[in-house]
């Protein structure tokens, strides 16, 4: 996983659950190396993709989301991996619908400037089974975002992605914005205990680091958000954490060294009620389960 950090200093790798980082989804906070690119001109895509809606988070990233039949007046959310929580790594299995939180995010606008903290009233889910997500209610509606700071929600696609999409993985905590393509997608992905289903795989270019873990994967063609980013195979090792290995339907693991992963998100579209309310039990809600 893309380790979280535990701050700004602490450029470590992972090293067992309940540290920041996030995990073989290492994609959390650690010294950036490989090539970084910059945000792109407008022109490069039909919707300009820059930081606006993105959060930096202690030790991971993240993004501020509505659906499409999101309010205005309804608490905003904010998008994350599992493995990002401040609880520590969900164990395989197990999933955290509506804990108290009051953990803080730093909203940040186009040019990649904190402008705001943001506080969440709740974790109104979290899992590393299957997917590894977490989504924070706020204590503030997209509205009252909107209207203070000029800054919307991403939207989440209801759709699923499509190979070969130009993509651009955002990352709150490192204002750094990754291009690549997707390049398939993984029947199986695991890493450590933890397997996750249907992973959206990229091309080279998206070499994300520590600290990028909950980034939200945006599509260049619609500016929505098909996937959040959490891991990758950074030794070479074959399902170990950090080192995720791939596993298709006849059983056949493969090792992509150097290659990282993202979890999809059409899935939570038809988990969210009204009010923002996560709802496991809607017609089309695919989220695990406690």
């Amino acid at each position: 996983m893309r380790k979280p950090f535990l701050g700004a200093l602490l450029a470590v790798l992972l090293l067992g659950a309940g540290a920041a980082p996030a995990m073989a989804t290492s994609h959390d906070a650690a010294a950036p190396t490989g090539t970084v690119q910059a945000a792109a001109p407008a022109q490069e895509s039909i919707a300009a993709v820059d930081f606006a809606g993105t959060v930096a988070l202690s030790n991971c990233s993240g993004s501020v989301v509505r659906t499409p039949a999101s309010l205005p007046t309804d608490p905003a959310l904010v998008l994350s991996n599992g493995h990002c929580l401040e609880t520590g790594f969900p164990a395989a299995g197990q999933v955290i619908v509506d804990r108290a939180s009051t953990r803080t995010f730093t909203l940040l606008n186009s040019a990649g400037t904190g402008v705001a903290t943001l506080r969440a009233s709740k974790i109104a889910y979290g899992t590393m089974t299957d997917t590894d997500v977490s989504l924070y209610q706020l204590t503030s509606t997209y509205a009252q975002i909107q209207s203070a700071y000029g800054i919307s929600a991403l939207e989440l696609s209801a759709t699923r992605p499509v190979q070969g999409s130009a993509i651009k993985v955002v990352s709150g905590y490192w204002k750094r914005i990754y291009s690549c393509s997707v390049d398939g997608f993984a029947y199986l992905l695991k890493e450590g205990s933890w397997t996750w289903k249907d992973s959206v795989r990229y091309t080279s270019s998206c070499n994300t680091i520590g600290g990028t873990s909950g980034s939200p994967v945006i599509d260049e063609a619609t500016g929505k958000v098909v996937a959040v980013n959490n891991t990758g195979n950074e030794s070479g090792a074959r399902c170990t954490l950090n080192n995720p290995c791939e596993v298709d339907e006849n059983g056949t693991v493969t090792v992509r060294y150097g290659i990282n992963y993202a979890q999809q998100t059409y899935g939570i579209v038809s988990c969210v009620g009204a009010g923002s309310q996560i709802n496991l039990n809607l017609a089309g809600c695919t989220l695990p389960k406690p």
